[in-house]
């Protein structure tokens, strides 16, 4: 029996990759922090006759307690296989407004160290498991338009791969998948401002569970998003810092 844990199973990616992962035949403990979201889930995922299992946690993962509810979660589901971590916000602040930028920082650098730390420490004990996380093509270069939301992207590129080198050293069947969406159509991104290239959310739900059955390290989403972010690292400093973004 497949078990799956989704932090962030409210809404946008998360929840399109609780759909996918049910139908996979997965038992799921979903979180997020808006609870009556969850149960419209767990209330559409009833309605099919299954023997589908899902569980649902409410957590914020800028919580002290966030790690305890994890466990708990993990507990009343019956262990974990696949730890998946979609939660996360983000905002242009090209005025640099203070609150913006640390509420980032507190939910996609602490709240994503905290939760995926909790992960691996549970599959270290359990002596193998899979972390799959979405980060972002932001992290690739620092965005002025977005400052905090890059950098702390930038970090979760490079926790999630100092993790697998760790697992490695420490001899754990515990495999990382990093991926990498470009721009898609959630909430996240709602607004005025028009994005290029969006992606719905679906789509990029199935190319996620296609890079997770692949135990894929990094995966970029989608092959347009992957030619651009090769284009950018090709880019020297002092032309990037040019960029009329």
């Amino acid at each position: 029996m497949k078990r799956a844990v989704v932090i962030g199973a409210s809404s946008g990616i998360g929840l399109e990759v609780a759909r996918l992962l049910l139908r996979d035949g997965w038992q799921l403990g979903v979180a997020a922090r808006r609870e009556d979201r969850l149960l419209a889930l767990k209330r559409e995922t009833e309605k099919e006759a299954d023997n589908r299992v899902m569980i649902v946690e409410c957590i914020d993962v800028t919580a002290d307690d966030a790690t305890a509810k994890l466990r708990t979660l993990i507990s009343r589901l019956g262990g974990m296989d696949l730890f998946f971590y979609a939660s996360g916000i983000g905002k242009q602040n090209r005025t640099l407004t203070e609150d913006i930028e640390l509420a980032t920082v507190q939910t996609n650098a602490l709240g994503f160290t905290r939760m995926v730390g909790e992960a691996f420490r549970y599959f270290a004990e359990q002596g193998r498991g899979h972390i799959a996380a979405i980060t972002s093509i932001a992290g690739t270069k620092g965005l002025g338009p977005a400052p905090a939301y890059s950098a702390t992207k930038a970090m979760q590129n490079t926790y999630l791969q100092a993790l697998e080198q760790q697992a490695h050293a420490r001899h754990l069947d515990i495999r990382i998948t990093d991926l990498r969406p470009g721009f898609v159509d959630t909430d996240l991104l709602a607004g005025n401002f028009h994005y290029p290239m969006m992606m719905r959310p679906e789509r990029v739900a199935q190319e996620i569970l296609r890079a997770i059955r692949r135990c894929e390290h990094v995966r970029v989403i989608d092959w347009r998003y992957r030619l651009l972010t090769a284009a950018w690292r090709c880019l020297p400093r002092w032309l990037w810092r040019r960029l009329p973004l």
